[in-house]
């Protein structure tokens, strides 16, 4: 199993966490829910510093190499300026009260249909 961890710094780009929303809302949740291999991805944001970014959890190293779509970097203008691939060395999930991760987080709550 693999993780990834990738981020943007998003200063003068245009765009800050809060724009980037309505792309995750509208494109890039269903695209990513399709890729063989994926356990689980979450974005993730820090407005004072202005990152924007995501965590990856692969099946495989095989997995984690394939092409990812390129869509952010066309939004943003730019790569990632961070992106390391790590093994995992174990995962846990821990209890809670919500089963679907799916309708989580700001993009889905914060002004969603």
């Amino acid at each position: 199993m693999k993780a990834a961890v990738v981020w943007w710094d998003l200063k003068d780009t245009g765009h800050s966490a809060e724009s980037l929303r309505d792309f995750l809302r509208d494109e890039a949740i269903d695209r990513f829910a399709g890729i063989d291999g994926l356990r689980l991805k979450f974005w993730i944001s820090d407005p004072e510093t202005e990152r924007w970014g995501a965590v990856l959890l692969w099946e495989s190293a095989e997995a984690a190499a394939a092409p990812l779509p390129a869509r952010a970097v066309e939004i943003i203008g730019r790569p990632p300026v961070h992106a390391t691939l790590f093994d995992v060395e174990a995962v846990v999930e821990g209890r809670h009260s919500d089963p679907d991760l799916s309708a989580q987080g700001l993009a889905r709550s914060a002004g969603a249909p």
